[in-house]
């Protein structure tokens, strides 16, 4: 008889429907994650398990005119893990990703999520993954939101204001009820005004807009970043308060000194030490290290200037640790790990069973009355 396997095919919309948007959810999974990293119920690709990530990138010229070239934000990359605790599945994100692609109005990245049983392989839902990617992304700093800031943040940085620090402060406010009064900054100042307008309507907060990256920081408790890497950005350490907490979702460049007289917190040491190992076995090490959120870092480690990495902390062990705040400016390092697609996809994929959602789908083309009961099995032997 025919194998039987099927599976859940969700839309976005299918996706908002189970809960994509619910922010504090996604971040308590989040939190959740973590706490599994810290303790190695996980695997991620690569020789070292560790790795973030395959990418397909494109070459700058091809003699194949079908074949497509390398351009701003263009590559497809696969993102595989597995992750344990109450999870305990294996999953890939896959998206492709180009900045023409808003020419098209479509979005710059198209992402699904595949969500296989562990043992047998099996597809258990197929998922667009556009939201939830945004969703996870901006749950990753909002953890560590709970955990590093020196003291109650009451104003919150916002340099760049696109989806992603939209997600970001979504999640933010779902965990600091108490910030009042929230500044933009953006390349494109007509996109902070439509940002602190977005914020003014949603949430009634007191908002302003910035000219300068500098006028954005210098009063705030907490700072998210998330600009585009096509928008060169640079900060200075002299720039923000001695308590303020930055959060990196998105590349920044600074001056050696908030480096290194900052505390660092990474989201996942063995992650990046997988992306050093990448770079040291590339062409140009220089040229991978700026393509990483943590490139600086790595740059000062080989000047001397910032310990190893082993040595450095990561959000999984302060969580872990449960110490006081520390006092001092902190900067935390996200780079994104495939767990937290898995571990949020699994979480909506139980919402969606639970409520219906979705459209049941089935691999090999067979019908639940195709397939032998183990009893019809035995009989027939």
């Amino acid at each position: 008889m025919a194998p039987y396997s099927p599976f859940l095919f969700l839309s976005e919309t299918d996706m908002l429907t189970a809960g994509v948007s619910d922010a504090g959810r996604s971040v308590d999974v989040a939190d959740e994650v973590f706490r599994l990293l810290h303790t190695g119920d996980y695997v991620m690709g690569g020789l070292d398990q560790n790795s973030h990530g395959l990418a397909l990138v494109f070459p700058k010229w091809s003699p194949f005119p079908q074949m497509p070239v390398a351009g701003p934000d263009r590559r497809f990359s696969a993102m595989p893990a597995y992750l344990g605790g109450r999870f305990d599945l294996c999953g890939v994100k896959w998206y492709g990703s180009n900045a023409a692609n808003r020419e098209r109005n479509l979005p710059r990245s198209i992402l699904t999520l595949m969500l296989n049983d562990k043992d047998t392989g099996e597809p258990l839902a197929l998922m667009s993954a556009g939201a939830l990617s945004a969703s996870r992304t901006a749950a990753v700093p909002a953890v560590a939101s709970r955990y590093l800031p020196a003291r109650p943040p009451r104003t919150l940085a916002v340099i760049g204001c696109g989806v992603i620090n939209r997600a970001i402060v979504r999640a933010l406010l779902s965990q600091h009820p108490g910030i009042e009064r929230v500044v933009c900054h953006n390349r494109t100042t007509s996109t902070a005004h439509d940002f602190a307008g977005w914020l003014q309507d949603e949430y009634g907060l007191d908002t302003a807009v910035a000219d300068t990256a500098r006028e954005c920081v210098e009063l705030a408790d907490i700072v998210s970043v998330a600009a585009s890497r096509t928008a060169p950005l640079h900060l200075e350490a002299s720039w923000f308060t001695a308590h303020a907490c930055i959060l990196l979702s998105g590349p920044m460049s600074a001056d050696t000194d908030l480096w290194t007289s900052s505390r660092i917190v990474l989201d996942h040491v063995p992650l990046h030490e997988s992306y050093v190992n990448d770079a040291r076995r590339s062409e140009d090490v220089s040229a991978s290290f700026a393509a990483q959120i943590g490139g600086p870092v790595y740059e000062l480690i080989d000047a001397g200037l910032l310990p190893p990495l082993a040595r450095f902390e990561d959000l999984g062990g302060v969580i872990a640790a449960d110490s006081a705040p520390h006092p001092g400016r902190t900067v935390f390092i996200a780079s994104g790990m495939a767990v937290f697609d898995v571990a949020w996809g699994s979480d909506l994929l139980r919402t969606a069973r639970e409520r219906g959602i979705g459209t049941e789908l089935e691999l090999w083309g067979a019908s639940p009355d195709t397939v032998a009961s183990p009893a019809t099995e035995g009989a027939s032997a």
